[in-house]
């Protein structure tokens, strides 16, 4: 079966610098993968090659076999490719409803056009079915610039996934979240990319959250990956260990995933 996502030979540099070196990775539909490494990795790098934001020095992207390199964010948004970004990307005097407005007119099928009124009828009934899925519709007049960390964090992925994403990109989908609150952020993101059925990668730097929704891993380390396979057989893998998470993966006593 042809996967979702496939790279073959995928390099970025920047003058002597390497700042990714033959990344071959296969996603297939559906799979939920989580992506680890030290800053500096080639993660996000390699984010950036995918979603258009960086054109790679060598090797190709494939999205449902057919060739997306070097195609600008725009365009590889409308065949289907999201993403969330590590700082949430939002409009930060503007409400909840308003920026998820904006993502709908601009995802939706028709795009967004600069003489077409945001707040119709269908427009609003489906920002607000969004924002009910990611369970922040309460927040729905509030100004995005007063929402906890979270809330926005929940936004910005909810506005990432409006229309027909075939596979969604995380760029640590918890950062500055509190620790107490990360699980229940995630079990929403989780929950709604599986209704939703499409593919996702996401970076992660806390080890126990990837433990728990990734059954697959990938770790990067100086630009190239280090192992891929299941999670459990990755972050036991020694160099995974002492180049990524230390000698000792600490557990909140997670049970079983969502």
């Amino acid at each position: 079966m042809t996967p979702v996502l496939e790279t073959r030979g995928l390099s970025k540099s920047f003058g002597a610098v390497t700042a990714a070196a033959d990344l071959n990775v296969r996603i297939a539909d559906g799979e939920v993968v989580g992506v680890i490494g030290a800053n500096g990795a080639g993660k996000t790098t390699f984010i950036n090659m995918v979603t258009g934001y960086l054109r790679p020095s060598a090797g190709e992207i494939r999205l449902h076999g057919d060739d997306i390199t070097g195609l600008p964010p725009r365009r590889v948004v409308r065949r289907g490719v999201r993403r969330s970004f590590q700082v949430s990307q939002l409009f930060g005097e503007l409400t909840a409803l308003e920026n998820m407005l904006i993502a709908v007119s601009m995802l939706g099928n028709e795009g967004l056009t600069w003489l077409k009124p945001l707040a119709t009828e269908r427009f609003v009934r489906e920002a607000t079915g969004q924002l009910e899925r990611f369970a922040i519709a309460e927040h729905v007049h509030a100004a995005v610039a007063t929402l906890p960390q979270g809330v926005r964090k929940l936004l910005d992925i909810a506005m990432s996934t409006v229309g027909a994403a075939k596979l969604l990109l995380l760029d640590e989908p918890t950062s500055g979240v509190a620790v107490d609150e990360k699980l229940g952020l995630m079990n929403t993101v989780m929950g709604a990319v599986r209704a939703h059925g499409a593919a996702c990668l996401f970076v992660e730097h806390d080890m126990e959250v990837v433990e728990r929704y990734a059954p697959r891993v990938i770790a990067f380390y100086d630009g190239r990956i280090l192992a891929d396979g299941p999670a459990a057989a990755v972050l036991a893998d020694a160099e995974v260990r002492k180049h990524v998470i230390g000698a000792e993966l600490h557990r909140r006593g997670l049970r079983e995933r969502c």
